[in-house]
């Protein structure tokens, strides 16, 4: 097969922890050929210089050198390339989910209707934006709350005493606080981050539970992996997110764990989610993650399961 991967700038790559990364190097392990782009090197044209018509992409082949750092590809002179040419194209363009991302959606689904394979499907990952994807399962949930409402939010925390607050758009742990019983500048938090209301937060009761980590669990074609990566918080942060520095533990996943992943796993694979990454935090869920699920490294290098290999299976066997 020949994959089209859509990333953020291949030199950003931290290749010893990049999901991205290790798909593309199970796929050339299994001699599939490898390209990339970025979301801004698509474009759609009614009609091309040679008489084509629709979405094309200025791609490159990538071959990887098996170093560390910043020389771990070589890659061949960008060539412009209808993506339906592609066997595959995976969509790995990290969050914010703002305007462009969302117009690259749409360019991905016009790819579609020309013949493209897509995962995730760019349908579904704009039916599922990655914290609000949570009302539909909400008796999985903790209580939670979502609105720029600052006087709803304030009596949200009334009521609930200890709550979390974060922006709906946000990853890596950015813009989330935790406001206790005090209430200390909980108005001065909610007015910063509904940008004065005019801004949708989600609030979150608190979830002790959070000490023992923020649990990755991934499913994979509606199958879970069945280890996932607990983040725990360090340093008396309240955030586990390993760009906010909490510490990775693997863990085979629990049976709540895997009550949550079940019960999930078809329903979001059916609507073409082939990768999903499941925050669960004690036995509840907190966020459903389609953009650019991670944690395939950390899980390898701790219990020696290959998620990659499971997840280029699952392309394999959609094509």
């Amino acid at each position: 097969m020949h994959i089209l991967f859509i990333a953020d700038p291949l030199d950003s790559f931290k290749i010893y922890k990049d999901t991205t990364f290790a798909m593309m190097r199970e796929a050339v392990k299994r001699g599939h050929t490898v390209s990339s782009c970025e979301v801004r090197d698509m474009r759609w044209t009614q009609k091309h210089t040679d008489g084509s018509t629709g979405v094309v992409a200025d791609t490159q082949v990538i071959s990887l050198t098996g170093q560390v750092g910043q020389g771990w590809y070589e890659a061949s002179p960008l060539q412009a390339t209808a993506i339906k040419a592609f066997d595959a194209v995976v969509m790995r363009k990290d969050p914010p989910f703002d305007s462009e991302y969302f117009y690259a959606t749409h360019l991905l689904e016009q790819a579609e209707r020309e013949g493209a394979r897509v995962f995730n499907s760019p349908r579904a990952l704009r039916d599922h934006p990655e914290k609000l994807a949570l009302m539909e399962f909400s008796h999985l949930a903790a209580p939670t709350l979502v609105t720029r409402d600052i006087a709803r939010i304030k009596a949200f925390h009334s009521e609930h005493r200890d709550v979390i607050l974060k922006p709906l758009d946000g990853m890596g742990g950015v813009g989330i606080f935790r406001v206790r019983d005090d209430a200390l500048n909980l108005g001065a938090i909610a007015e910063t981050l509904t940008a004065d209301g005019t801004q949708t937060i989600m609030a979150q009761r608190y979830l002790p539970a959070i000490k023992n980590g923020d649990k990755r669990v991934l499913l994979i074609g509606g199958k879970p992996v069945p280890y996932a990566l607990a983040r725990i918080p360090q340093g008396g942060e309240v955030r586990g997110n390993l760009a906010a520095g909490g510490k990775g533990v693997a863990q085979k996943l629990s049976a709540s764990d895997l009550k949550i992943a079940t019960e999930l796993g078809a329903t979001l694979a059916s609507r073409g989610l082939l990768l999903v990454g499941l925050d669960v935090i004690g036995d509840k869920l907190t966020e459903i993650n389609v953009t650019s699920p991670t944690c395939f490294q950390e899980i390898f290098d701790q219990t020696g399961f290959d998620v990659a290999a499971m997840f280029v299976d699952a392309v394999e066997a959609s094509i």
